[in-house]
């Protein structure tokens, strides 16, 4: 069985927007090197990903933070909102806060430090295609540390139930509804109702939000 473009069913597209030569080179060699993975296209800035992405859209877009022009940071909610299927991973220096805050709720799936090993961050593209939620462990501390400082929930976001609660922990760490189904001892298709329901009951309309306003709202943490 193949996918588009001829490639072996599960090899993961990925697309790459860095501004270094030399890193966004050698993450495409690393990506085109990789059994399972297929680098569709690497741009120097958001504005030239957006245009060149239409001609084959990745799995995974892997996003630098600190772009020429409009920040990644930025970028993420056009990506999003021209190409809803596609999953962006951020990528930076420099755990910020403020940026990690901004990211996700623009809908980054994902934030992983530049000095993450080739096999993590390989794994993590994988696990951002999946479903998952891959965060650097100084990235994820942050995130908690962020969020453990909101205000309580007001009463009507507490109509979750104690799984859709314990759904979105297993998303926050970074687990695909597969995953979060064994975990949970259930099918993926009651996994996906869940989810269906989070959305309702928070007024949000994809992963990545639901797990920011859960975080937000000391729901989770």
């Amino acid at each position: 069985m193949t996918v588009r473009g001829g490639d072996p069913a599960g090899t993961v597209l990925v697309g790459l927007v860095e501004d270094d030569d030399a890193i966004r080179e050698g993450l495409r060699v690393l990506v085109d090197g990789s059994l399972g993975f297929r680098c569709v296209g690497t741009w120097a800035s958001v504005e030239d990903a957006l245009e060149g992405l239409p001609r084959e859209l990745p799995d995974v877009l892997l996003m630098d933070i600190q772009l020429p022009g409009m920040s990644g940071t930025a970028g993420v909610r056009i990506v999003r909102e021209r190409h809803p299927s596609i999953e962006v991973l951020m990528l930076t220096i420099h755990a910020e806060r403020e940026r990690i805050f901004e990211s996700i709720c623009n809908g980054a799936s994902g934030y992983l430090l530049k000095n993450t090993p080739p096999a993590r961050l390989l794994e993590a593209l994988r696990e951002s295609k999946g479903g998952g939620a891959p965060m650097s462990p100084e990235i994820a501390r942050k995130v908690v540390e962020l969020f453990r400082k909101a205000p309580p929930p007001p009463a009507e976001e507490t109509r979750l139930a104690p799984q859709e609660v314990r759904l979105l922990g297993l998303l926050a760490e970074g687990h695909s509804y597969q995953a979060a189904a064994d975990r949970l001892c259930v099918s993926v298709n009651t996994v996906r109702n869940y989810i269906r329901s989070v959305y309702d009951k928070l007024h949000v309309h994809s992963r990545s939000e639901a797990v920011s306003k859960a975080l937000r709202l000391g729901l989770i943490g």
